[in-house]
């Protein structure tokens, strides 16, 4: 109909059939950052916070959401992960979260690894809401993937 793959020929939404796809090594990056006050960003980094390990709980729950992906987004495929991992940085005025996703598959790995760093972000304001209601949870996107049909693919640098 107009070369969207998850339209069929009636403009429904569908799942891409990729039965004949060649497996191959995949794997996508992804941040975002959450920015907080002082004291919140204090607390998380001292390991103070009132709901106990901050990164810990938002490392575990980053992973977990990637593996469920599948189930979250409603056209993706589940799929058989390799490795997550999710990493954290802090800013002057937050954390910065970067999830990496791989798997050796026939469709693309770009959603765990966003799904990971959200989820990631979002279980850091779960943690830390009662020192800071106002955090602010921002620049969620794809840094890079790799393998498929596509290649290759880095977001430009300074976007």
């Amino acid at each position: 109909m107009n070369g969207l793959t998850h339209l069929d020929e009636h403009g429904q939404a569908r799942m891409v059939d990729v039965g004949d796809k060649q497996a191959t090594a995949r794997k996508a990056v992804a941040t975002g950052r959450i920015r907080m006050s002082a004291q919140a960003l204090a607390a998380i980094r001292a390991g103070d916070a009132p709901k106990g390990d901050v990164l810990a709980a938002a490392r575990i729950a980053g992973i977990m959401a990637a593996k469920k992906t599948g189930e979250l987004i409603p056209l993706c495929h589940p799929l058989a992960l390799d490795a997550v991992t999710v990493e954290f940085v802090f800013e002057d005025d937050g954390v910065r979260a970067t999830a990496t996703a791989s798997l050796t598959g026939k469709t693309g790995i770009e959603m765990e690894a966003m799904t990971a760093t959200s989820i990631a972000l979002l279980t850091i304001y779960d943690m830390a809401k009662a020192l800071d209601k106002g955090m602010v949870i921002d620049e969620v996107r794809l840094l890079a993937k790799s393998g498929g049909k596509s290649g290759e693919w880095r977001a430009p640098e300074g976007a």
